[in-house]
């Protein structure tokens, strides 16, 4: 992907006189995908040249690295390569982004690992800190992959450890993803943010859910969405603060052994059913009005008909009628 006006010349150069790009946000090389891009690129040679520019007295990647690293392991005497000029510091860093992430599938993890530096060098050049459009635009990433690298990048960093342990393994093998880790923390701030009396209990809560989740007791990381549903449910269903706080506390005490289905269930499921069956009421009464209105009572299904009786016997009973 070349830079507009920037000049190429394609040259056949040593792997000894390239070099890795320091910028480049790919923090994991998983050893079966090397072993098979190996087998080809010695079956068939390197049939992509590698992107670099001139550094020095060397040449430093902007595309490539893994054919790189695998002419390097299969001892090749020279790699095609794509010779552009030098990059300024955020052009480079924005490269990699523009060249690699829309054309692999890159963990999250790897692109917020230089989202940040991305965002120092372009309020280093501008005077001013870019907001997620602007990023979006420089990067190519959805304002959604912003947010959610965002909250990789405000892990504590013993969990981004953890995670790029994790992320070192095969993706079938993995249990603490970065789905995990994104869905607990997007969880986790709601909870903070509606009831600020957990945010000292923060580390000790990710403890804990881990924990939990290893166990099995949480049995999916969607589940995390209904620890948003409890603490929400305060405000947006009129449950006592006290009743979510309960269901919480459950949830985050390692001496239960209670899962976040469960104390969802408990605390507040009935409570959302009761809302979405209220719209549902208030969708049909406005439909009947509308019936009604344009005296068109003679065009309903038979069925449809048949369930307004059933609906009409089942109403009576809850209504004593």
């Amino acid at each position: 992907m070349a830079r507009k006006g920037s000049r190429q010349v394609l040259k056949n150069l040593s792997p000894a006189q390239v070099r890795a790009n320091p910028e480049n946000p790919r923090l994991v090389f998983r050893q079966e995908e090397m072993e098979s891009l190996m087998l080809s690129i010695d079956k068939h040679g390197i049939q992509v040249p590698i992107t670099v520019f001139q550094d020095g007295d060397h040449f430093t990647l902007l595309d490539g690295e893994r054919r790189w690293r695998c002419a390097q392991k299969l001892n090749l005497k020279s790699i095609p390569a794509i010779v552009q000029d030098r990059p300024s510091e955020l052009e480079n860093l924005v490269l990699m982004y523009n060249i690699h992430a829309l054309r692999e599938q890159w963990d999250y993890f790897t692109i917020a690992s230089k989202l940040e530096r991305v965002m120092a060098l372009y309020e280093n050049e501008n005077a001013q800190a870019p907001n997620e459009i602007i990023l979006s635009e420089l990067t190519g990433l959805t304002r959604g992959a912003i947010r959610r690298c965002q909250l990789l990048i405000d892990l504590p960093e013993r969990f981004k450890v953890m995670l790029l342990d994790e992320l070192d393994k095969p993706k079938l093998q993995q249990r603490l993803s970065e789905d995990f880790f994104i869905e607990m923390e997007r969880s986790l701030k709601t909870v903070v943010n509606r009831l600020p009396e957990y945010a000292p209990l923060l580390e000790e809560m990710r403890d804990v859910l881990i924990e939990k989740f290893k166990k099995g007791k949480i049995a999916a990381v969607t589940d995390f969405r209904q620890l948003s549903k409890i603490a929400t449910a305060v405000d947006g269903l009129g449950i006592a603060q006290s009743q979510a706080k309960r269901a919480l506390d459950k949830v985050f005490d390692s001496t239960k052994g209670t899962s976040i289905r469960e104390a969802y269930v408990e605390a507040v499921q009935f409570e959302y059913v009761e809302k979405r069956v209220g719209r549902s009421v208030q969708s049909l009464m406005s439909f009947i009005e509308d019936v009604e209105n344009e005296n068109q009572r003679s065009e309903l299904d038979d069925d449809l008909m048949k369930s307004f009786k059933q609906l009409h016997k089942v109403l009576g009973r809850i209504l004593g009628r």
